[in-house]
């Protein structure tokens, strides 16, 4: 299964019920991950520029994006921004393919 690391900002009115009615949100989290057969691996709360980060792992793009877009059509969020991630094991296969690729520069 891949990995998924996600940004998320809640909107003003998000706060404002988290504010009056605090909730931890990590099993919510959890169950939408679980629903297409994923996992949450952490939740956690940040400063700057996004609310909060997530690390998840899916069985595929498909899954993931699933999810995402539940989570971004339900309103609570307004920013929500997924990074595929990769091992090191498939950064260095994909050295080895862009070998073969044939890049050539601009104006080379």
């Amino acid at each position: 299964m891949a990995l998924y690391l996600t940004r998320f900002s809640y909107t003003p009115q998000t706060w404002d019920r988290l504010t009056r009615n605090p909730e931890d949100r990590r099993d919510a989290a959890r169950s939408y991950i679980e629903s297409v057969g994923g996992k949450l691996h952490g939740f956690w709360y940040a400063f700057g520029s996004h609310d909060g980060y997530t690390l998840w792992e899916a069985p595929d793009n498909v899954s993931m994006a699933a999810v995402a877009i539940a989570i971004g059509g339900g309103g609570a969020v307004s920013k929500f921004e997924t990074t595929p991630l990769l091992t090191v094991e498939e950064t260095l296969e994909a050295m080895e393919l862009a070998r073969t690729v044939g890049y050539r520069s601009p104006g080379a």
